[in-house]
């Protein structure tokens, strides 16, 4: 059940440098103009990009960027993805930072073979993509092409908000529109995707309400929105499909 909460809600579009402190500053700038509630959602590995041959300074990278934003994030939810080695296996991990803690990881489990994502990464499993509660409000990620699995929305069922970080190929820009509208009217609920300002992504960062009404950063590194309870509870009343 949803709750009567309401908070900003934030989608982040940037390019990813070459300089992994360089998109450190730019994500913490970019943190810094959400208001103090919101929930802020931030491009796939948008501290280092794939840097498939920089793995091993990528991973060590997001170490002492995990605890810088840890640090910063303050009453705010950020949730993003970085490079992580565990033990001798990299993976693709979702982050979920509040009050100075990790409220929640998730390990990509379905890896892009056409971008050779399982030549590099490790997958995670499927039975851990799970909601999390955050102060009543619970929510989902789904890792960019994540997005394409049925089963994978199912297990999304119930949730309020749906985090989408990404790094999408531009040529399929518009399968990305379409995944992300769907999934917001699939499930009644709100839809935050986040997709790099990258030469070769979609930077169609946005943000979709359960009736599908539709906002897209068109340009603006920071899109603020707002997550409303009661809209979620309006359209699951409005159109019952059996979602509790």
């Amino acid at each position: 059940m949803t709750t009567s909460k309401t908070r900003s809600i934030v989608s982040l579009c940037f390019e990813t440098d070459h300089d992994f402190a360089k998109n450190l500053s730019r994500l913490i700038s970019l943190i810094d103009q959400a208001p103090d509630d919101a929930i802020v959602v931030a491009p796939e590995v948008c501290l280092s990009g794939f840097a498939y041959d920089r793995f091993e300074e990528a991973a060590l990278f997001s170490i002492a960027a995990l605890e810088k934003l840890t640090q910063h994030i303050g009453t705010r939810l950020l949730i993003f993805t970085a490079i992580t080695k565990e033990g001798e296996d990299f993976y693709n991990i979702a982050y979920a930072l509040h009050n100075g803690k990790i409220l929640y990881t998730q390990a990509k489990a379905k890896l892009f073979a056409l971008g050779a994502e399982h030549e590099y990464f490790s997958p995670g499993k499927e039975k851990s993509i799970l909601p999390f509660d955050f102060e009543g409000i619970k929510i989902g990620i789904l890792i960019c092409f994540e997005l394409r699995f049925k089963a994978l929305w199912k297990r999304m069922e119930g949730c309020d908000i749906i985090a989408i970080p990404a790094q999408w190929g531009k040529l399929r820009s518009d399968h990305f529109l379409t995944l992300t509208n769907a999934l917001a009217v699939m499930n009644q609920c709100y839809v935050i995707a986040s997709d790099a300002d990258n030469e070769d992504t979609t930077a169609m960062s946005g943000i979709i309400t359960p009736f599908g009404g539709e906002v897209r950063n068109n340009g603006t590194e920071a899109l603020i929105s707002h997550y409303e309870a009661r809209t979620v509870e309006s359209m699951r009343r409005y159109l019952n499909v059996g979602i509790e």
